[in-house]
């Protein structure tokens, strides 16, 4: 259990944040999916694969644990929220709030008009959280994921 005295810090992905970022979208993926060939993609290779490509991944920490991130991907015309997580111990405490404020702030100020998510109908508090901060649900677009099940964006 944690301390809600401990300070909750946002800051974005430095080297050295790789193995905090696998491991916290690890845990929530293979609890409830598997790893696919995409995950191991961005997670194995976040700078190539995400920064590398004009993104960015925020992380949060409780003191100085990672406790939670959420990366902004970027295509060709499109801004995309991915590999958001925040460890068990930490979740329902506003973590996954501010990190997703964070990532649409860095969306506006990179001069996107749409950010896009894709998530699996199982993860109802996930979604609840998108709804809060406006995206809307759209039909869904085909996937490298196979667990993707659900699309949404947000007017920026």
């Amino acid at each position: 259990m944690h301390c809600m005295t401990v300070e909750i810090t946002i800051r974005e992905f430095q080297a050295g944040d790789e193995d905090a970022f696998r491991r916290l979208n690890e845990e929530w993926i293979v609890s409830l999916f598997e790893l696919e060939a995409k995950d191991e993609e961005a997670l194995g290779n976040p700078r190539g694969n995400i920064l590398d490509r004009g993104g960015r991944i925020f992380l949060a920490f409780a003191g100085d644990d990672a406790v939670g991130c959420c990366a902004l991907m970027t295509g060709q015309h499109h801004f995309e929220v991915a590999k958001m997580a925040v460890t068990k111990s930490w979740q329902r405490a506003g973590i996954g709030r501010k990190l997703l404020q964070a990532v649409i702030e860095a969306a506006r100020e990179m001069g996107a008009t749409r950010l896009f998510l894709e998530t699996n109908h199982v993860m109802k508090p996930a979604i609840r959280l998108y709804e809060s901060l406006g995206f809307e649900h759209i039909p869904h677009v085909p996937s490298p994921y196979a667990r993707s099940d659900v699309s949404m964006e947000l007017q920026l």
